[in-house]
């Protein structure tokens, strides 16, 4: 193509727009490699992704270019997860303090003080420990099937209550099926109308990493500290009623491991909430992304940007 001909093609609005640049790195956090996406501009405000199980970052990859082009994007992998290390259960407990304790210091490590947060599934744990530590630090909240109240684990969680209880090596076991391919296929499109808006590279690619020798038995470990979580819930909704973080809470409401159930008690703590429940189920983002993200994007430029523009963040 000569230069007069790409000219002719700019000057009538034939040029493409050039699409974002998603970089894929990796940071040594307390001797850990703890992979992360990062994309957007480097004094744009923050917003931080934290995924559940059984993915990874991945789970991200399609939103984050819709919200780079105006704020800095950070989407890590805790440890045994996606592309982050996985350290040998004997020497690094596997647990929702551990990873949040990890995304704190990647955060520190980036020079990320204030940041508005995406949770979903056990991003929600991770995310309520950060805010709790800082809660001056949070900017406003994106809550996609993320639990923070007793009435959100229904039938789903029955089975791992009596891991909870009884701690044995059989109720650990039983537990090992919610691990296999069904199980992960069934994470991404139970509760969805159109199946064929799913890619199966998701479940491919969980699996494969699922599949991992060991990997397993961080995943039980993982099922076994998700109790932790619930004696935090009081003070998670205490930091709802006291600092009122802007929130978007958008849920699928066909989700049968964290049901509609627990999205509506946001509204008690959250008065202003802005509530969408969408006719998805678990994964969300893999079928209803265009719903998503204006929602989200409109949320951003509302609480996020125009707060920082009017000299309320940093």
């Amino acid at each position: 193509m000569t230069t007069n001909v790409l000219a002719e093609r700019i000057a009538t609005g034939a040029s493409a727009v050039a699409p974002i640049v998603v970089h894929h790195r990796k940071a040594e956090v307390d001797g850990i490699g703890i992979f992360y996406r990062e994309a957007g501009p480097a004094d744009a405000p923050v917003v931080l992704l934290l995924h559940g199980f059984p993915t990874s970052s991945h789970m991200f990859r399609n939103l984050i270019p819709h919200l780079a082009d105006q704020y800095r994007v950070i989407a890590p992998d805790y440890p045994g997860y996606g592309q982050s290390n996985s350290p040998d259960r004997a020497s690094f407990a596997y647990t929702f303090d551990s990873f949040a304790r990890l995304v704190d210091r990647l955060l520190e490590q980036l020079g990320i003080a204030k940041f508005a947060m995406y949770v979903m599934d056990y991003g929600a744990p991770v995310g309520w420990r950060l805010a709790l530590q800082d809660p001056a630090r949070i900017t406003g909240l994106i809550i996609q099937n993320g639990n923070a109240y007793d009435e959100g684990l229904k039938a789903f969680w029955d089975p791992i209550k009596v891991y909870w209880k009884e701690g044995s090596h059989d109720t650990r076991q039983a537990l090992a099926k919610l691990l296999t391919i069904e199980t992960t296929i069934f994470q991404y499109t139970d509760g969805v109308s159109d199946k064929t808006r799913v890619a199966p590279d998701n479940w491919v690619h969980d699996q494969a990493l699922l599949d991992r020798p060991g990997n397993a038995e961080i995943q039980l470990d993982m099922f076994y500290d998700y109790r932790t979580n619930l004696p935090l819930y009081p003070a998670v909704q205490a930091w709802f009623r006291e600092y009122s973080p802007p929130t978007l809470l958008i849920w699928g409401k066909n989700d049968f491991i964290f049901p509609a159930d627990g999205a509506h008690p946001y509204k008690r703590d959250l008065p202003e909430v802005e509530f969408h429940l969408l006719d998805t189920g678990h994964f969300a983002l893999e079928d209803q992304l265009d719903t998503m993200v204006p929602l989200i994007r409109d949320f951003l430029a509302r609480k996020i940007r125009s707060a920082r523009a009017a000299g309320l963040q940093k």
